[in-house]
């Protein structure tokens, strides 16, 4: 199990140790104390302190000498190649070591250099002293800027007397080099990706040319010169333009390989492969292909088709054909021969039915997957040296008897059909791996695990399986079973026995079926255990006796009923524990943690409480989940309304975790959201580099007003990336949720972005929408077509240059502009039929199809279980990749509606009050809206302060006329355009005193939002004058007491401040008056408070200010006013009992005196 070392780790250093060392031949240089290394073809003399940071002198040894010194005992002299020669005697101690190294340096200057790799060096021309060399028979200059002409160009590569192998690719040359053509040495010549658009008539001398490789160039034909290359046995042309078969491969009769893939060939024929074995036609145009076109071709082996627009395929009369790959197509019906077929590749097809005749005696391995068969062809049943059957993502409804009882069959995939039942099983067979997965199934065959005795794995996830046959027959199981997936069943408590009958399972997965208890006695026989999945049933309690498997290296655990902390900690290999979404509410842990645990996940438990000591020894674990303080922030119980989210991120068999997420709930300065998902495939440095840049510079781009700014921020991500996204890539899906003024009919739109195979999907309706495009290969025709006619390589594997399968990445720098950073982009109104969002990477979505992942999730209302759910979905179906999913469950309805004219509920600082919940403390008003804090006395009231959208206006005054009152709108049914403004922040002025140390503050912090001039202060708050006229205020009977104002009150007035959130500034701040002086206006609360440097407010001691002109209307719509409309969460001024009957006093004398100037006033603003 010892994973392969690369090339760099290997041990090259043959001898080292530290020696007396003179430089030079003469004796003008001291003797001194060096480190001295024999390593690979080279001596490496450097300081003894700083061997590895100080100053090296490296000595090649290659074509050079050693000798020993008469002079001095013990002493060896070494010496370089070529005209400048250096030396460096080495003094050894004993005769010994002497002899050793003597030896081992010998073998080394004995080495002829023959291989020389120059790729990716940036280099114009060869170096000069490389001529020196004879010997070099392989010279790789991939990936560089080689001039044609000139000192060390290509013209002087016919130097290499002995040169064998040339790789010349992507070098950009535009011709070819004519000068090639007179190393008649060569075999082997790679001049790919270099734009030549016709190759020269001298070509023809390269008569031992054996590889020729042109791919990805712009050929069209071949010059009949190249008929007389009669050695050349395989010849690469894929990537260019040839439209049909070259004519001159026919005389090419060594010619037994033609690779022509991604070029524009329409139809097969085989007039040219008469004596051609393997030939490659991938990424072609081929419509169809008949056995009329081929016939009498008795060479062709291998032929791969993948990728082509063919329907039907008719290659009977190819009798020597052994493999045949035609994956990706549109084939409806498939005709072969079967004399010689050892391998037959068809998935992702239409097929229907497979003709083979006759019946393939050789055929080992046999992939129909993803087409439409409803029953197993009799030949497939009759194939005796069938080892492989993949048949899954097809319609079959039954199982023929003689393909479960195959006496050849290893490895059989049926899942994704639609089976009821399985044949029984009579004799013992050699299936070692089964796939059962998302059938119809109510029980497995009696006799599968005695007469399946080789079984290793077995998959049966996704059922309706309701018990398990025995294991064994008599008193001792021979089952060799080490995987087992059983999730999303109807398991019970009784099928737990059973697992017993397999003592060698390694990983056992039960998550999502009916367990509520798993019998101590029965887990402590399964020793084996590695790997543990019990989540999503209703399970109490983990046994103790887990403590018996020693092997056990993961548990998950979450979405249970799980109270009692289980013993695992004392497991001496245990990694990943996943307990979250439980029912914890202390943890005992041992004095000291396991060192090989990595991951404790115990989010999700909220009556957990963690002491310090407890904090302190789980700060060893490299990653611990616990969940955070709720925020008491009214702004996170406006979010928490609308939406709240969950996520799930597991490594599966992988050591580390290369997918990252981003979840803002709270976003910019209203009521907005953004959450992204980001898959670096196999490196984790850049979605966590993601996840730290990609809301901010979202930010930027948003302020900028530009309709682009989703593109924008894709693009500049991509550049900031800088030296980490010149090689590496990731896959990137990012979710907007914001404001549409515009659209009246919408509370919020969603605006989603993706580069690679990350996507997101909107549940509307309880059914999926999709919201991304998957940029691979395989699954997005016009990006293929695209990177085909720039030239890109695609490999076998489908992927571009052999890296990646996406086509559209952030980062991959050197891969444009075959890779884009441009993604694609959606945005939709959101209603109040959608649900859920789900954001999942590419293995998530491999494993889940779109419609499973919503109905898995849509019932459940913790979106972090729901996240979990998906991801242990993915891992139980089969995936061992790194898995992200996250859910974010939208409450756009009409229920969190604020409107007057839907009734009015204000968040406080608990949340939303609803007749469900009761606020701390009720109070009396009909007219004004009132709600206090618990943790508030009855005089202190509950106000923030924030900033403004817009700094650049400047406040207006405002007069001493009453706004006229308009509709009051909430983020679910905004304002339209036409309408009156709705925000309407102003200026209150507050006289300063003195400062609560009795000296004016010029050196304490501003707070946001708040200007300071000398003494006076101006806070920009957003109020809300609400003067009702004979509107009722829908209102829970559990918010008032019974107390009430009296008839002359009926007109109320509903004072709100609100609040501009920043992105990192959603404390509250709160605002404390002692003594409330009402004067000359209503909304007279201070608001006041010190901004200590953690960036909260506390209150001051004494009264200091008032806000005099809160219900007062601007003489004109400019400034401020003319700020665009923008729906942000809201906050009410509490009114503390023992003021009430001041304010009501306030109130009737105020409205009073506004009718009358409400008269007078010539530019009144008219109600809405």
């Amino acid at each position: 199990s010892e994973k392969p070392c690369q090339v760099e780790q290997l041990d090259r250093i043959l001898l080292s140790g530290v020696y007396n060392v003179r430089k030079g031949k003469t004796q003008l240089h001291k003797w001194a104390e060096r480190s001295v290394t024999l390593c690979g073809t080279c001596l490496i003399v450097s300081s003894v302190k700083d061997s590895h940071a100080g100053k090296m002198h490296i000595l090649p040894l290659v074509g050079g000498k050693v000798e020993e010194m008469k002079r001095r005992q013990y002493t060896l002299a070494f010496t370089s190649a070529g005209a400048q020669a250096q030396t460096y005697h080495v003094s050894f101690e004993t005769l010994t070591e002497c002899q050793r190294w003597h030896r081992q340096a010998s073998t080394v200057v004995s080495m002829r250099l023959s291989m020389v790799d120059l790729s990716c060096y940036s280099l114009e021309e060869v170096p000069e002293h490389l001529f020196y060399s004879q010997d070099i028979t392989y010279l790789n200059l991939r990936h560089n800027f080689m001039r044609s002409s000139g000192a060390g160009s290509l013209d002087s590569l016919c130097r290499f007397s002995q040169l064998k192998s040339l790789n010349l690719s992507h070098n950009r040359l535009g011709e070819f080099p004519v000068s090639l053509c007179e190393i008649s040495t060569l075999t082997e010549l790679n001049i790919s990706c270099n734009g030549l658009r016709y190759l020269p008539s001298q070509i023809g001398k390269l008569l031992n040319l054996q590889t020729f490789w042109l791919d990805g160039n712009f050929l069209t034909s071949l010059p009949e010169e190249l008929g007389n290359l009669q050695q050349l046995s395989s010849l690469g042309l894929s990537f260019n333009n040839f439209c049909e078969l070259p004519a001159i491969c026919e005389k090419l009769v060594a010619l037994d390989k033609l690779a022509l893939a991604g070029n524009m060939l329409e139809t097969l024929g085989s007039a040219c492969m008469s004596h051609i074995k393997s030939v490659d036609l991938r990424l072609n145009n081929l419509k169809r292909a008949t056995a009329d076109t081929l016939e009498g071709n008795k060479s062709v082996t291998y032929m791969d088709l993948r990728d082509n627009q063919m329907t039907d395929l008719d290659l009977s009369s190819l009798g020597s054909l052994e493999q045949l790959h035609c994956e990706r197509n549109k084939l409806r019906e498939l005709t072969l021969s079967g004399f010689s077929l050892r391998a037959l590749y068809a998935n992702s097809n239409c097929l229907t039915a497979v003709n083979i005749y006759p019946v393939p005696g050789r055929l080992t391995c046999l992939e129909l997957s993803h087409n439409q068969l409803q029953y197993i062809p009799d030949w497939a049943c009759e194939a005796k040296k069938l080892e492989v059957l993949d048949v899954s993502y097809n319609f079959l409804v039954e199982l023929p008897s003689r393909i479960l009882s195959s006496l050849s069959l290893r490895k059989l995939m049926v899942g994704h059909n639609r089976l009821q039942s399985l044949p029984p099983l009579l004799e013992h067979i050699p299936l070692e791996v089964l796939d059962l997965q998302h059938n119809l199934l109510t029980k497995l065959p009696e006799t599968l695990f005695v007469k399946a005795l080789n079984l290793r794995y077995l998959n049966a996830s996704a059922n309706s399986l309701e018990s398990l046959p025995s294991a064994c027959t008599g008193e001792e199981s021979l089952s060799m079973l080490q995987l087992l997936y059983l999730t999303n069943n109807n398991l019970t408590d009784q099928c737990i026995p059973v697992l017993v009958g397999h003592p060698s399972l390694r990983i056992l997965h039960l998550a999502n079926n009916n367990l509520q208890t798993f019998p101590a006695s029965k887990l402590s026989k399964l020793e084996h255990l590695e790997e543990l999945n019990l989540s999503g049933n209703k399970l109490k309690t983990i046994p103790t006796t887990i403590a018996n498997c020693k092997l056990l290296h993961t548990l998950i655990a979450h979405s249970n009923e799980i109270s009692i902390f289980p013993e695992i900690l004392h497991l001496p290999r245990i990694q990943f524990v996943d307990l979250s979404c439980n029912e914890l509410t202390e943890i005992l842990i041992p004095e000291a943690l396991p060192g090989a645990l990595q991951e404790l996940d115990l989010s999700g438990n909220t009556n957990l409480v963690l002491e310090h000591k407890t904090l302190d020894i789980f700060s060893h674990i490299t990653t611990l989940k616990i969940d955070a303080k709720p925020s008491l922030t009214a702004d996170s119980a406006l979010m928490s309304t609308f939406w709240s989210h969950g996520v799930a991120e597991m490594a599966g068999q992988r050591n580390k975790l290369c997918v990252s997420s981003l979840a803002l709930g709270s976003f910019a300065e209203g009521v907005e959201a953004v959450y992204g998902m980001f898959d670096g495939d196999k490196n984790e440095e850049l979605p966590r580099l993601l996840q730290c840049t990609m809301a901010d510079v979202l930010l930027e781009e948003v302020q900028q007003s530009d309709t682009m700014f989703m593109s924008n921020t894709f693009l500049v991500s991509h550049r900031k990336l800088g030296m980490a996204g010149q090689k590496l890539g990731s896959s990137a899906v990012l979710c907007y949720i914001h404001h549409e003024v515009a659209d009246t009919a919408s509370s919020f739109s969603l605006t989603v972005a993706n580069v690679g195979t990350c996507q997101a999907i909107l549940c509307r309706s309880g059914k999926p929408l999709p919201l991304s495009k998957v940029f691979s290969l395989e699954q997005c025709s016009e990006e293929a077509r695209r990177i085909k006619e720039q030239k890109a390589i695609i490999t076998e594997d489908n992927k571009v240059n052999g890296v990646t399968c996406c086509t559209r990445m952030l980062g991959c720098t050197y891969l444009h502009p075959w890779i884009l950073p441009k993604p694609h982009v959606n945005s939709i109104p959101l209603t109040v039929q959608d649900d859920l969002l789900l954001l999942g990477n590419k293995a998530l979505w491999e494993h889940l199809s779109y419609t499973e992942a919503v109905s898995a999730v849509r019932h459940q209302h913790d979106p972090l279980a729901a996240a979990k759910i998906l991801c242990t979905l993915a891992q139980s179906y089969g995936c061992q990749d790194n898995v992200g999913a996250m859910v974010v469950c939208l409450n756009i309805s009409e229920d969190n509606c604020t409107c007057e004219m839907h009734g009015l509920t204000l968040p406080g600082p608990g949340g939303f009050s609803s007749s469900t919940t009761k606020p701390a403390t009720p109070s009396s008003s009909s007219g004004i809206a009132s709600e206090f804090s618990s943790e508030l006395s009855a005089s202190e009231v509950s106000s923030e302060v924030g900033s403004t959208a817009s700094d650049e206006h400047n406040a207006v005054g405002l007069d001493g006329s009453l706004l006229p009152r308009q509709e009051r709108r909430c983020s679910l049914h905004p304002v339209p355009p036409s309408s009156i403004f709705q925000r309407q922040p102003s200026s209150a002025t507050f006289s300063s005193n003195q400062s609560d140390n009795g000296l004016d503050s010029d050196d304490e912090q501003p707070v946001e939002g708040v200007m300071t001039n000398g003494s006076k202060v101006e806070v920009e708050v957003d109020i809300h004058c609400c003067k009702g006229k004979g509107l009722e205020l829908e209102r829970p009977a559990a918010e008032y007491s019974s107390s009430a104002l009296g008839p002359e009150d009926d007109s109320g007035l509903v004072l709100i401040i609100r609040r501009q959130n920043s992105v990192n500034s959603n404390t509250v701040q709160r605002g404390v008056k002692e003594k409330c002086e009402l004067q000359k206006s209503l909304s007279t609360c201070c608001l006041y408070g010190k901004k200590l440097s953690n960036g909260s407010i506390v209150p001051l001691e004494e009264s200091l200010n008032l806000i005099e002109v809160a219900t007062e209307a601007p003489k004109k719509k400019t400034g401020y006013f003319a700020a665009p409309s923008q729906m942000e969460p809201e906050d009410q001024f509490v009114v503390p009992p023992d003021l009430e009957e001041e304010v009501k006093e306030q109130m009737k004398q105020h409205q009073e005196n506004g009718a009358d100037q409400e008269q007078k006033e010539e530019h009144a603003v008219p109600l809405p």
